[in-house]
């Protein structure tokens, strides 16, 4: 399943520093596909799949970052299933 990610920067300095010390610390199972920031309210938005480790992904960053989890379909998915 996909996930639309959109994270909204609490400290976008602290942000940028743990990424670029660590990267995106990802668990095994989390596969990134793509990002876009929106530069004036701070907030990233990302696509990934992830069975079951969103949670541990997550709990590494929370403590800057607040998170929105979305679980998305493309549009093919969603209409061949209508």
């Amino acid at each position: 399943m996909h996930f639309m990610i959109i994270e909204k920067f609490r400290d976008t300095k602290l942000v940028r520093e743990r990424f670029e010390r660590c990267g995106r610390l990802l668990p095994e199972g989390v596969v990134y596909h793509a990002s876009w920031v929106d530069p004036v309210a701070n907030r990233c938005f990302q696509v990934m799949e992830a069975p079951e480790a969103l949670k541990r992904w997550t709990s590494l960053w929370d403590d800057l970052i607040d998170f929105e989890i979305v679980p998305v379909l493309t549009s093919i998915e969603f209409w061949s299933d209508a």
